[in-house]
Formats: C-alpha cells, structure tokens, sequence
C-alpha cells in the first residue's frame, strides 16, 4: 500500500512505520466527536425539512439518515485508514436544501432514480478524471450562483418566522451569534439548544424518544422520470462536486494533503449508487467538518490526524443504526425551531457561494440571472428552478462572452 505523504510534515525514512495503536489520540477522537456533533445539529435539520416537504413517513425518513450516515461512515474510516489521511465523509446540507424545495414535486421511486443516476454520474466523473473537466466547463459563478440561490429561502425563513414564535427565533439567532464571536465550532448547536429551551419555555416542546433499536432500512425500486432526472439527478450532481467536493479536496491541500480526487471522490459515488434505493440521496467530501479533523487541534503531527476520520467514521455508524430516535426526537421541533436552525446552518454556505457567485465582475451577469431565477422556485415543465436558473446562467454566459464571428471583406 503507497503511503499519502503531507506537504506540511513529510514522513522522513528514519521515522516508525504508521500504527494505529501508537497514533491513536485523545485529541483526535474529540475531534471527531465535535465534528459529528456538528454534523448531526443542524445539518440534520435541514433533512428532515426535505424528509416533510417530500411527504415521507418515519420509516422512510429514519433510512435516509441510515443511509447517509452508514455512508459517510464506510467512507470517513475505510478511506482514512488506507490512505493515512483525515477523510471526511458527510451528506451534503446544500444537496438538501435543494430537496426541500423539489422533492416534494416528484414521486418518490422517481426521487430514489434520481439519486441513482446522480451517483453513477459522481462516479463515473471522479473515477475517470472528468471531475476537474467538468468543474472548469461550467462557469464557477454561476454554479455559486445556483446555490445561493438554493439556499436563499432558508436565510428568509429565519426573519419570516418571526411573527409565529419571536422569541424562539430571537433567542437561537443570539445564541448562534454570540457563540459564533467566542466559540465559532459550536454555534449551530448552541443555537438549537437554546432555541429548543426557548421553545419549551414558550410554544411547548412535545419531544418523544420513540424505540431505541435498530433502524430498519427501507428498499425503494427506482424508477427513472425524465423530469426527475433533470430536475433532480442534475443539480444534485453538480452541487455535490462543485459545492461539495471540490471544497472538501481544498480543505485537505490547504492543510498539506494530497488526496487522490479519482479514489476520493469515485468511492462516494460508489457509496451513494449502493445506498440511494434505501433513500440516500449522496454522500461527497465534506469540508467544514473535514476543517475540524485536520487542523493542528486534532493532532499536532499531520500524520497523525487520520485518527480524527476514522473515529468520525465510527461514530457515523453508531449513529446511523439508531437514527430512528433521532428522527423521533427532531420530528417534534416546532417549525419556527426548524426554521431558524436551518437556516443559521447555511449561512456560511450561502455566503461563501455568494461571493464565489459575484467574485468576477465579467460573470455577474450571468450569475445574477442564475440567482434570481433558482430563488424564485419556479417549475416549468414539471422540472425545478435550480435546472432553469443553471440553464438561463449557462446561457446569458454564451450570449455575454462569446465573440462575434469575424466580419468577410
């Protein structure tokens, strides 16, 4: 097995050979405990947000999560083990949030070909190489473009919420604020803890812990819709590679890694075809919980942080098995929670895309049509607005740069 080297502490030949007892840390298990307590706050929310929005009953949406999270764990502790490096593996919040607003558009079978599609496409672009192709075809701004717009509605529905339950709203928006100044890891779940007292304290709370076994996965058979495939299969491809695996890939280089992007990405495209029948819809490279394993808190010596993913990965499957007493849990939040949750969330994401999307004067154009046509939530066709707002970016891009045929005589 070929060893991963780090550009930031190169294995030196008198060094010891990697051991998983002798690397094993304290620090670095913590670390994977934060991330995945991160991962599971409000990222989770915006889930089960889709999991309403697509009418989908306990069952269904207790496999999804199983789903996921079996995923994100198969690849969090496989692939760091081999490769010696801190691969995060997670759903994608963005890839949600999309759902929220199409799933419920489409017959659930037809959702389920969708996802299907989606990971043999991520497989077959990251396996060949045609990922980095791909990324560099569409223009960047206008993928930003895409999702920001996906997740403009989550940043309004906070304020909106505001004549149902202001003090819930209020008292999680200062909770994430203040702990995002003094503890900026644990803003997401300072705010759902607090707006959940909040809640108890005011609107009621009507938690149940429901059973305590083991999920058990629910097999959908695919089928394949024409406007599911576009609909869906499309904007779900593209916002898991550019919005969630090219950012992951960054993470890793920043912090002196160098992942192989075929076998990284390839391998959740294959995770996501094995397990979109069960309701799936991908899992990619993670990016902000993959920050919090690989910086010098998880481990001072960068060979030494891989420890970080695989104990990620372990908690990943412990909690996918039992994700029906989550569902149970969150399932009670009252929509106004849900609301200011979700959408403190995705406000990195939607601020980072959004600059991404206006960064280049030359493509503001074209980004801003993208933006306004995917936020409006439109359907033509029976397809969504984030295929429509990518198509009509596309397209004010060609009619913006391309040049004029050159004039004869």
């Amino acid at each position: 097995m070929a060893e991963q080297r780090t550009l930031e502490a190169p294995v030196a030949a008198t060094e010891p050979p990697y051991s998983l007892r002798r690397d094993v840390s304290f620090s670095a298990l913590l670390a994977g405990l934060v991330a995945v307590v991160v991962c599971y706050s409000g990222p989770l929310v915006v889930v089960l947000a889709a999991a309403r929005a697509g009418r989908l009953d306990e069952a269904h949406t207790a496999s999804w999560i199983w789903a996921v999270s079996i995923g994100s764990g198969l690849i969090s502790l496989l692939l760091s083990w081999y490769t010696r490096i801190p691969v995060i593996a997670a759903w994608s919040t963005p890839g949600a949030a999309l759902l929220v607003s199409s799933l419920g558009s489409y017959p659930y079978p037809a959702a389920i070909g969708a996802y299907l599609v989606s990971g043999v496409a991520v497989t077959v672009l990251g396996a060949t190489g045609l990922f980095g192709r791909l990324i560099r075809a569409i223009p960047a701004g206008v993928v930003n473009a895409m999702l920001a717009g996906i997740l403009f509605s989550f940043g309004t529905e906070i304020f909106s919420s505001l004549h149902t339950a202001p003090a819930v709203v209020l008292a999680a928006l200062a909770a994430y604020l203040t702990a995002k100044r003094l503890l900026p890891r644990y803003a997401v779940p300072a705010a759902l803890l607090v707006g959940s007292v909040a809640a108890a304290l005011t609107t009621g709370l009507p938690l149940h812990v429901g059973h305590g076994g083991l999920v058990r996965p629910v097999l959908t058979a695919p089928s394949f819709d024409g406007a599911a495939l576009v609909g869906l299969a499309l904007p779900l491809t593209l916002v898991a590679l550019a919005s969630q695996n090219a950012p992951g890939l960054g993470v890793l280089r920043a912090f002196g890694y160098q992942p192989d992007d075929r076998l990284l990405v390839g391998a959740t495209g294959v995770v996501s075809v094995l397990l979109a029948p069960f309701g799936g819809p991908g899992v990619n490279i993670a990016a902000i919980t993959a920050a919090i394993c690989t910086s010098p808190e998880s481990h001072p010596q960068p060979r030494r942080r891989y420890v970080a993913g695989m104990s990620i990965g372990v908690l990943y499957l412990l909690v996918g098995c039992f994700g029906g007493v989550l569902v149970a849990l969150f399932a009670g939040l009252p929509a106004a929670l849900v609301a200011v949750v979700g959408g403190v969330a995705l406000i990195g994401a939607f601020q980072g895309s959004l600059a991404a999307a206006l960064a280049e004067e030359s493509g503001r154009e074209a980004a801003a049509v993208t933006f306004l046509a995917t936020a409006s939530g439109m359907t033509l066709g029976g397809i969504g607005a984030a295929f429509w707002g990518l198509l009509l970016g596309v397209a004010t891009h060609l009619v913006l740069t391309l040049r004029r045929p050159a004039s004869v005589g």
